[in-house]
């Protein structure tokens, strides 16, 4: 279930207000245990996001599940319905590690991971109204993501939204993981604020 709008919050930069809207997510970890020898490599969840702007694209196009969520809602219990409803299958059990805060445009997300299954699974996701096309008055419903897969750290900093490849890094700095690589920056896809009026 969507929860009612979120309460934006103002703050001052520049000597300017600037509405911020408050986002949690739930990055799912595992290990994969193949014939590498230098032992099993971390893996992550991601989800990729739904909606006409991100339908024929891979690199910035996935994300961590997440979604916005009202001031009075703690982040972390935000971050598993969040995982839930993008998902279609109930967040993993477990202690969360808080993986801190970064900046998507006018949107604040914080996330938490925590370690899963490998077995865990895409099943369905909820859905957001949008006008499409453009300017059209028609409307029609998407899912806030259309698939989700599991990714070794390398593959996940090619495909995520480069707005959240800190999370990767703290999550790599704090279980262990492979040296941080950064890849090419991903034309246009520094933000989620460009992909229509879903709630992620």
């Amino acid at each position: 279930m969507t929860p009612p709008a979120a309460t934006p919050r103002s703050v001052e930069a520049g000597g300017a207000l600037t509405v911020v809207t408050h986002s949690a997510g739930l990055v799912a970890w595992t290990r994969h245990r193949g014939a590498d020898p230098a032992g099993p490599e971390l893996r992550v969840f991601l989800i990729h996001m739904g909606g006409p702007f991100w339908a024929r694209k891979e690199a910035g196009a996935w994300s961590v599940p997440k979604g916005i969520h009202d001031a009075d809602e703690e982040p972390a219990a935000a971050a598993r319905r969040e995982f839930t409803e993008e998902v279609g299958v109930s967040a993993p059990e477990g202690d969360l590690l808080d993986l801190g805060t970064v900046r998507s445009g006018a949107k604040q997300i914080r996330a938490f991971a925590v370690e899963a299954d490998p077995g865990l699974a895409f099943r369905a996701s909820n859905t957001f109204t949008l006008e499409w096309p453009p300017r059209s008055g028609r409307t029609e419903e998407f899912p806030e993501a259309d698939r989700a897969e599991w990714f070794g750290l390398a593959q996940a900093r090619e495909r995520i939204v480069r707005s959240q490849l800190p999370f990767l890094d703290r999550l790599a700095a704090a279980v262990g993981g492979p040296t941080v690589e950064r890849p090419a920056q991903h034309p246009g896809a520094g933000s989620e604020e460009s992909g229509g009026a879903s709630r992620s």
